[in-house]
């Protein structure tokens, strides 16, 4: 029979605490940031065991800064865009067996002193996913920006619902999100697509209150606006599309049947009354007519596809 005096025992404890306590790796998609990717490196790696960065092609002095401050670095050899590199991310993390992953910008949008913010939901089981939610908690948010998610937004949670902000790149993530969320996304539209493939798969989505920083170069500030949401607005069309097809794709379609209807009967009724051919209206019935019967054929096509697509998933799954 083994005997343990209190100081042994005292140690057994530490080190079962040692043992449970989660890994927490904070991921940094960078691309050209040599600027403020020191200060997101060393603020975030007090409040993670480790920080990984992923240099997106960048021909700056990123890569170098955040491997001297002791940083995991992965490289690109190109810019490959936003969601490339939370894949290649996401991917090395997994293979590093962490318990919590948190995402946050290498531009010092995000305050890495709130990641203990993100990440206590998914410490006490609440959450698989969690959002940092810049509305409309956040009043330095400029107004363009807040417009622009706000349609962001909508077009998102047509697909998946529920969420202030999608489009929010600071996150933290569960294990279990880990092993299921696929990042098939490689630009800037990445957010929603993970936003979207979590609902889908039925994980636990919360979101919590967190500040911003935005650049003061209001040039720079416009560029990456319009571009973003350019990118991110087409994404989400595709994505929607491809989860509710009729919703998208079959509502158009028979609106269109029904104008193209509305101007046969036009056509019809204005040759009783005159005897004139309206070719006008004529051609609008036809132009409807054809676009709607496509728009229907698409949207059903793209149904079976996609219920087919997600039966494979889930049997490879299980």
């Amino acid at each position: 029979m083994k005997n343990y005096t209190s100081s042994s025992l005292v140690s057994a404890e530490k080190r079962e605490i040692v043992e449970a306590k989660p890994l927490v790796i904070a991921c940094i998609p960078a691309y050209n940031e040599e600027k403020t990717i020191a200060k997101v490196v060393l603020q975030a790696k007090k409040y993670v065991d480790k920080v990984l960065v992923c240099d997106d092609g960048s021909t700056d002095m990123t890569s170098e800064i955040a491997e001297g401050l002791g940083a995991i670095v992965v490289r690109h050899e190109r810019n490959l865009g936003k969601g490339a590199a939370l894949r290649s991310s996401f991917d090395a993390v997994w293979k590093i067996g962490a318990d919590i992953l948190v995402t946050l910008d290498g531009d010092d949008q995000h305050c890495p002193e709130e990641i203990p913010r993100l990440v206590e939901p998914i410490l006490k089981g609440d959450a698989d996913v969690v959002i940092g939610c810049r509305f409309p908690f956040d009043d330095s948010i400029p107004a363009r920006r807040r417009w622009g998610n706000r349609i962001l937004n909508s077009l998102t949670n047509l697909s998946a619902g529920g969420a202030k902000d999608t489009q929010s790149g600071f996150r933290a993530y569960s294990k279990t999100a880990l092993d299921v969320i696929d990042v098939t996304e490689d630009g800037l539209g990445v957010d929603s697509q993970i936003f979207i493939d979590a609902k889908v798969k039925n994980l636990k989505v919360v979101e919590v209150p967190v500040s911003t920083r935005y650049p003061k170069d209001v040039k720079t500030s416009k560029k990456n606006f319009f571009r973003q949401g350019y990118d991110v607005l087409f994404s989400i069309l595709e994505l929607v599309s491809e989860r509710k097809p009729f919703l998208f794709l079959g509502i158009p379609g028979l609106a269109l049947l029904i104008l193209g209807g509305s101007s046969f009967f036009l056509v019809l009724r204005i040759f009783n009354e005159t005897r004139q051919f309206a070719i006008g209206h004529a051609m609008l019935g036809v132009a409807s007519t054809l676009m709607g019967t496509l728009l229907l054929f698409a949207a059903l096509i793209l149904y079976v596809m996609g219920k087919r697509l997600r039966r494979l998933e889930n049997r490879i799954r299980h």
